[in-house]
C-alpha cells in the first residue's frame, strides 16, 4: 500500500477520533464553531465538525470548595481567623466558560472576601452564636454574585473560628464568672424555697398543734428504726411542767 495512502487514512482516522467525544452523565460540553458560542451539548456521544469546531468540558456535580483561613476584625475590634466551606455547582455551562475566565478561581475569591466583609460586620459575640444567620447570609450574597456565571450556590458553611489566645483566656474567665454566679443564685433560690417552706410549716403547727405531736411520733419511729447504742427521746414539754415548779 502506497505511503501517501496510509498517512492519509492516519490523518483521517485522527481527525474522526477528535470528532467523536463521549460525555458522561454529570457533564456538558461547551462548544465553539469557529469561535462563536453555540448550544451546549452532552451527555452521551457528541459529534463534533472536524477543524471548524471544538469542546470545552464542564462537569455540573457539586463542588466542594474551602475557603482559606481570613484574617478578619470584628466590628468590636477583636481580631480572629475564619475558615469556611463553600457547596455550589454549574447550572449552565455556557456561562460558565463565557462569561468568566475561570469560574473556580472566581468563585474562591469571591468567597473569601465575602467572608471577611460580611464577619467584619458583626460582633464577636454574634460571629460565635449566630453562626447559622451568619451562613444564610453568605450564601444569599455568594449565589446573587455567581448567578450571571450559571453557577448556583446552594450552602456555605463557617468551618472554624480561630480566636487569639488573650481572647480565649479572658473568654474562659468569664464563663467560669457565670458558671459561679448561677451557682451562687440557684443556692440563693434553695435557701429562700427552704426558709419560705419552714415558715409554711410554723403557721400549720401554729394553727393545729396536734401536727407537733404527729410530728413527735414519726421522730420516734425513725430514730427506732436506725441502730443507734444510744437513743435519745424527746419528751414534750406538755407532760413534765406540772413536776417543775413556777411553770404551768
Amino acid at each position: 500500500m502506497p505511503a501517501p495512502i496510509v498517512l492519509a487514512g492516519i490523518i483521517a482516522l485522527v481527525i474522526v477520533t477528535n470528532a467523536i467525544k463521549i460525555l458522561n452523565e454529570y457533564e456538558r460540553a461547551v462548544v465553539f464553531r469557529l469561535g462563536r458560542l453555540v448550544k451546549q451539548r452532552g451527555p452521551g456521544l457528541v459529534l463534533l465538525i472536524p477543524l471548524v469546531e471544538r469542546m470545552r468540558r464542564v462537569d455540573t456535580r457539586t463542588i466542594t470548595m474551602d475557603v482559606p483561613p481570613q484574617d478578619v476584625i470584628t466590628r468590636d475590634n477583636v481580631s480572629v481567623k475564619v475558615n469556611a466551606v463553600v457547596y455550589f455547582r454549574v447550572m449552565e455551562a455556557n456561562k460558565a466558560v463565557n462569561e468568566v475566565e475561570n469560574y473556580l478561581y472566581a468563585t474562591s475569591q469571591l468567597a473569601q472576601t465575602t467572608l471577611r466583609s460580611i464577619c467584619g460586620e458583626a460582633e464577636l459575640d454574634h460571629l460565635l452564636v449566630n453562626r447559622e444567620a451568619i451562613n444564610m447570609r453568605l450564601q444569599e450574597i455568594l449565589d446573587s454574585a455567581t448567578d450571571p456565571w450559571g453557577i448556583k450556590v446552594s450552602m456555605v458553611e463557617i468551618k472554624h473560628i480561630d480566636l487569639p489566645v488573650e481572647m480565649q483566656r479572658a473568654m474562659a474567665k468569664q464563663a467560669e464568672a457565670e458558671r459561679e454566679r448561677r451557682a451562687k443564685v440557684i443556692a440563693a433560690e434553695g435557701e429562700f424555697q427552704a426558709a419560705q417552706k419552714l415558715s409554711d410549716a410554723a403557721k400549720i403547727i401554729g394553727e393545729y398543734p396536734q401536727a407537733l405531736q404527729l410530728r413527735y411520733l414519726q421522730t420516734l419511729r425513725e430514730i427506732a428504726t436506725e441502730k443507734n447504742s444510744t437513743t435519745l427521746f424527746p419528751i414534750p414539754i406538755d407532760l413534765i411542767k406540772c413536776f417543775i415548779p413556777g411553770m404551768k
